[in-house]
């Protein structure tokens, strides 16, 4: 397969020609005919039905006009207006016909005058008779060689992708998932992820995939220290592990686990100081505190969730305390989690490699030296840890009810808390295959895995995530050695690094950042794919939450037991993030979740646990979840990889705005008028644009390739340039299932009861606004385009 200059596939467009069935906006179904590009055979079936329209044609015809001037300029001669049964014999099965029938005065009146004298005879009569006879059977020999040759596009076409989509996935196994599953995760116990990247690319080799590349990135990786940190108690001088165990015990019974257990990217050092219980951390938190307590240089006891660490962190660095103790309160875990004396790894890390912020680790880059991405001293802890520490009993659960752990007010705790790690610049590995496209090679559909990366916590679920891909990659190429090939390429992406900030998509990213800009289509997330085994979770773009819902609701129609099939767009862990918040492009992820978890504190998915924390094969013994994910995961990557039109909803995009914007009051008039404008344009797109295949006339490739570029590039119009640490840049996300609303405006309206200016508050409003108003813009930049098109064809 060929490259070009940036290491990405050829993308020279294919010169065929491409048939696409009737699309509107509230069903879109793929569709392709080979028979359909025959333009003569449809000219002269064309001539043929305007020919027998003429002879019934009415006096004065012509002088018909369309009633809405709008509508007048967009269509015209080439696009003209076929939704009059009158004129459109040939889509309607009465037709003309129907209107002889209603009117039994049309043919008096419009029929030629019988001749005067009857001068026929019977010779006559019978030669017209057979005559006739002879053409009826010539047209149904016609008709019937027609239509097996010709199937219609509009049904035939589609029905026969679904099918072509099912052959495909039918041959995906829970069996084979579970080989590939164990065999990676036989290859975990060795440090180098070196090995791994190197099965994972054989893998695909073996399977048929084109073109595998190694894109390997030399980073600043922050690693464990020599040694453990630890907490001693001052009053008594025992000391602690982060998991709870005493230091002397530690040193007969060493494990690695304690190593792990640390915040990459973390100040490092000693601190002694006060205890302060920040419970969440949350600016009402924070408030609360320092009504009674001195801050400065003070050991937060802070809760993992509810909000973006990062976030947290920022706020805690503002009130100016110099170490954090963070844990996981079990009341926020499911039963089924039993984490109590489990210590976990969080990374400081916003993105990619922190010595070349914004721009690729590649050879000659300038190195900044950002050892530590926060002045705090941060150190992951377990609960059992924290129990002791406020000297609480570690069983915490009465009648059913479980009490959070809480130091109280009046008492205090003085500790010495010990950091050790160190930065040490690594070689991270991604593994990118590509499987070319037919008619659109330039358009992709990024799928994203992980594989393991040594030096750090990421327990099985990457072995989830690349047993799903390799999956989803073998029942692909079986077809495409038969011949087959989807319109656009689809590149398939294990990444590297994920666990110290998503390193390895982050410099990918930036590395062909202009290529990616104009030619991704979509990402498809297969990060941490089975977290639970009971509720099916479905994370995606608002042009996308259509398209994820109707997967979803076929799924629950298979299964037993499916509780909930909503689709939302929030905030999600893994790779998809670069794509989601530097180059707005449309995203999805399908997971399996438990419902305890879907329903208690977000964010809590930032702690990674060691490799025996949560089994997967104990939530998924038969792996079933596995193929499920796979197969719905697969589905939607071949329709958006396949599809004539991409299946993106403009109008949702139009609703989630102004949805999020209900129940928000401060300076909220300009907001809704705004974001009422943009459903007006994009209903009006959507209308108008969204069905370029309605008309025959309209099969233009050039055309719907317009079509297909305006809706993959909308949700660009929704990155703002400044958001609170750990916050999306694309606002169409939320930070979790319980707030609607728009995240920044969410934060700077409880930033503005906390100060007395309104500043803040009033810039998150002028990026909102300017983000609507940007998209509103786009579509009609977009409708005059089309229209544009239509008058210069005129």
């Amino acid at each position: 397969m060929g490259e070009n200059e940036t290491g990405l596939p050829n993308t020279s467009l294919q010169g065929k020609k491409m048939a696409y069935q009737k699309v509107n906006a509230d069903q879109r179904g793929p569709g392709h005919s080979q028979y359909l590009d025959n333009d003569d055979l449809q000219a002269t079936a064309l001539d043929l039905e305007w020919d027998m329209e003429k002879e019934l044609e009415e006096p004065g015809f012509d002088q018909f006009q369309l009633d809405s001037t709008e509508n007048q300029n967009l269509e015209n001669s080439e696009t003209v207006d076929l939704s009059l049964d009158s004129i459109q014999p040939a889509t309607s099965p009465k037709g003309r016909f129907q209107r002889l029938q209603e009117e039994p005065d049309y043919a008096t009146r419009y029929s030629r005058s019988a001749p005067k004298s009857n001068h026929y005879n019977f010779c006559c009569l019978l030669k017209i008779l057979c005559m006739a006879i002879i053409l009826f059977i010539f047209g149904i020999l016609i008709g019937y060689y027609a239509h097996e040759n010709c199937p219609s596009n509009a049904t035939s076409s589609g029905t026969i992708d679904l099918q072509l989509y099912q052959e495909i996935l039918k041959t995906i196994q829970a069996e084979d998932i579970k080989k590939s599953f164990r065999n990676l995760v036989q290859l975990y116990k060795s440090e180098d992820d070196t090995e791994i990247s190197k099965e994972i690319k054989t893998q695909w080799t073996s399977l048929g995939l084109e073109d595998i590349q190694f894109v390997n990135y030399s980073v600043l990786l922050s690693l464990p220290g020599p040694s453990p940190s630890s907490v001693t108690l001052s009053s008594s001088g025992q000391c602690f592990h982060p998991n709870g165990q005493p230091c002397s015990e530690a040193r007969k019974h060493s494990s690695q686990d304690l190593l792990y257990s640390y915040a990459a990217y973390s100040a490092k050092g000693t601190l002694e100081a006060e205890v302060i219980d920040v419970s969440y951390g949350n600016a009402d938190d924070l408030k609360r505190i320092k009504k009674m307590k001195n801050t400065t240089n003070q050991i937060a006891l802070l809760k993992l969730g509810k909000l973006p660490l990062l976030y947290k962190l920022s706020l805690l660095e503002k009130a100016g305390f110099g170490g954090v103790l963070l844990y996981i309160d079990p009341c926020d875990l499911p039963k089924t989690a039993n984490l109590s004396y489990d210590t976990f790894m969080v990374s400081l890390n916003p993105g990619g490699d922190p010595s070349t912020p914004g721009y690729p680790s590649i050879n000659g880059s300038f190195r900044q030296n950002r050892s530590n991405l926060t002045s705090l001293l941060v150190q992951p802890i377990s609960a059992s840890l924290v129990a002791k520490l406020i000297s609480s009993p570690n069983d915490r659960t009465k009648n059913g009810v479980c009490s959070p752990l809480e130091l109280p007010n009046n008492e205090e705790r003085i500790i010495n808390m010990q950091v050790q790690t160190v930065t040490k610049f690594k070689t991270v590995t991604n593994v990118v295959g590509y499987l070319k496209g037919l008619t659109s090679p330039d358009r992709y559909i990024i799928v994203g895995s992980h594989h393991h990366t040594a030096y750090s916590y990421s327990g099985q679920e990457w072995a989830s995530s690349t047993a799903i891909i390799t999956a989803f990659i073998r029942s692909l190429m079986l077809r495409v050695k038969r011949g087959w090939r989807p319109n656009r390429s689809i590149v398939f992406c294990s990444w590297g690094g994920t666990a110290f900030g998503n390193i390895g998509s982050y410099e990918w990213g930036e590395d062909f950042k202009k290529v990616l800009q104009k030619n991704v289509v979509a990402y498809v997330s297969l990060h941490s794919p089975i977290r639970g085994n009971l509720s099916l979770y479905s994370v995606a773009s608002p042009s996308l939450q259509q398209l994820v819902a109707e997967k979803n609701n076929f799924n629950c129609s298979r299964r037993a037991q499916c509780p909930d099939t909503n689709v939302s767009s929030v905030q999600i862990q893994g790779d998809a993030n670069y794509f989601i918040n530097h180059l707005g492009v449309p995203a999805l992820q399908f997971a399996y979740e438990d419902i305890k978890a879907l329903q208690g504190p977000s964010f809590l998915s930032e702690a990674l646990f060691p490799n025996h924390a949560m089994k997967i094969e104990e939530m998924d013994p038969f792996f079933s979840l596995h193929e499920t994910i796979t197969k719905l995961s697969g589905e939607v990557i071949l329709q958006i990889a396949n599809e004539p039109v991409l299946p993106f909803n403009a109008l949702d995009i139009a609703i989630e705005v102004q949805n999020s914007l209900k129940g928000y009051q401060p300076n909220t008039h300009q907001l809704l008028a705004q974001a009422t404008r943009l459903r007006d344009s994009a209903e009006l797109f959507q209308s108008d644009e969204m069905r370029p295949a309605n008309d025959p006339k309209e099969r233009d490739p050039v055309r719907v390739r317009m079509l297909n570029d305006i809706l993959q590039d909308m949700e660009k119009n929704f990155l703002v340039q400044q958001v609170p640490p750990g916050f999306y840049r694309n606002i169409l996300y939320h930070l979790d299932e319980k707030t609607s609303q728009f995240s920044i405006l969410l934060e700077a309206w409880e930033h503005c009861k906390s100060l007395a200016s309104n500043e803040t508050l009033q810039e998150a409003v002028s990026e909102v606004l300017h983000s609507i108003n940007s998209a509103q813009v786009y579509f009609k930049a977009g409708l005059d385009v089309f229209e544009s098109v239509l008058v210069g064809k005129n």
